[in-house]
């Protein structure tokens, strides 16, 4: 027979004490006697497990990432409703966003040299729009749901008696980034004006699309007939997404740049276990999943920055300078003559873009990225320094590789730049190895 105190045998105390401080994490914990209420117990374990199954597995099943995407978007559904009217554009507002859009696009044929799209210009509602853009904002969020997996792995290899619950740990988390995310992307859905308003591909394909319930809520106060001020959106969004278009790489490259910051975000451990206790113990209403989500979005990230993540932001924030200021540049050109309000109207872009955009909020709550494109006034002026000194097609063909794009120093000497752009790289062995490969392949077709 075993011996009660041989050390191959676990502590009993021990053991007691570990379980006691696992049930103290849901509210659990013992009467004046020192004992514990079974019922209670029983009671409280049951309310939580079934809060949890319904809370998960009411809209899906959960992915590879840890993440339901269905109970997001539920909640991104239900906020964007509970903020307000959001009706279906009506045939008339349908036809007066395809009339602008057909205007600026003849108005874009005369000055750039990338084409039209084919798809036909569209009014979305709110929900239209959270509809077709939840794909990319799901790959942009999913190296965050990673960090924090890691760093709810790190929170239970700590507390080894935290183990068994690691499953409800897990939905809790899950529950409370669904939330934080479910609620950002709401308050954007609020604000944008267009399918590329903030400045990313955020479609599956190239869409001209214009928001009317949000248009008119920007419209507000603004010194500008709302049809000039639709047509000014119309220019600004046709030229961005035909740029998007016609530039297979910038669309790519600007959603990795996020994801390669996203991936090396730092978890404020602490915040994340005191956000997990908070819930765990609270009654798990949807209400207060909201607001725990809500908590956790203040506190998530820890503010270090790494040196790669500095190199990042600042390659993402002069690639979106240079996307935006082109845009300023080209609305510049083709509507300055044509709209006396288009300047004014671009400024009061700027200022919203300086202070704090629907894309800043955005990006600051889902993966902790503080971007502020500070420079696109200057980028507006090298691309028009370089239309001046060398043509509008010499502009937009610096667009081809990503070699030939100004880079931040090119901001700061624009004239400099628009003499004479960048030569491209030489190429590699590799790209010569490619090179031979492909005109031999060339040269024996034509055989």
């Amino acid at each position: 027979m075993t011996d009660p105190a041989s050390p191959d045998r676990p502590d009993p105390d021990g053991e007691e004490e570990a379980l006691l401080r696992f049930l103290a994490q849901f509210g659990i914990t013992p009467g004046p006697d020192g004992r514990l209420d079974l019922e209670q117990m029983l009671g409280r374990m049951q309310g939580l497990m079934g809060a949890f199954t319904t809370q998960m597995a009411s809209f899906g099943k959960s992915d590879a990432s840890g993440m339901n995407w269905g109970f997001t978007k539920d909640i991104v559904r239900r906020i964007t409703a509970a903020a307000g009217p959001d009706p279906a554009p009506s045939a008339a507002e349908q036809a007066r966003v395809r009339d602008a859009v057909a205007l600026a696009d003849l108005w874009l044929d005369e000055e750039i040299a990338f084409p039209r799209l084919s798809a036909p210009a569209v009014a979305w509602t709110r929900a239209e729009w959270v509809e077709h853009t939840f794909g990319t904002w799901q790959q942009l969020v999913r190296p965050v749901v990673s960090q924090l997996s890691a760093a709810l792995r790190g929170l239970i290899d700590a507390e080894g008696e935290a183990k068994a619950a690691e499953p409800m740990l897990r939905m809790a988390l899950s529950g409370m980034f669904a939330s934080q995310v479910g609620q950002s992307l709401a308050s954007l859905a609020q604000t944008v004006l267009s399918a590329g308003d903030i400045g990313l591909p955020l479609t599956e394909r190239p869409r001209v699309a214009v928001l009317p319930t949000n248009v008119a809520a920007f419209s507000e106060g603004l010194e500008a007939d709302a049809a000039d001020i639709l047509l000014f959106l119309a220019v600004r969004e046709a030229a961005r997404q035909r740029l998007f278009n016609s530039v297979g790489w910038l669309g790519p490259q600007l959603l990795a740049l996020v994801e390669h910051y996203a991936r090396d975000i730092q978890i404020d451990a602490d915040a994340l276990g005191r956000a997990i206790e908070d819930q765990l113990t609270s009654a798990m209403t949807a209400g207060e999943l909201e607001q725990a989500g809500e908590a956790l979005a203040g506190s998530l990230f820890a503010p270090q920055v790494t040196a790669e993540q500095r190199e990042v932001l600042e390659r993402l924030e002069t690639l979106l300078a240079l996307v935006e200021g082109w845009v300023d540049e080209v609305v510049a050109q083709v509507a300055g003559t044509r709209m006396p309000v288009a300047p004014a109207l671009t400024e009061t872009l700027r200022r919203r873009r300086a202070t704090g955009g629907p894309a800043e909020s955005a990006l600051r709550a889902l993966v902790g990225l503080e971007l502020r494109p500070r420079r696109t006034r200057d980028a507006a002026n090298l691309w028009a320094a370089t239309r001046v000194s060398r043509g509008s097609a010499a502009r937009d063909l610096t667009w081809d590789h990503p070699d030939l794009l100004p880079s931040a120093a090119d901001l700061d000497d624009p004239l400099g730049f628009a003499a004479s752009g960048h030569e491209p790289a030489a190429p590699d062995d590799l790209d010569a190895e490619l090179a031979r490969l492909l005109d031999e392949e060339g040269r024996s077709g034509n055989a």
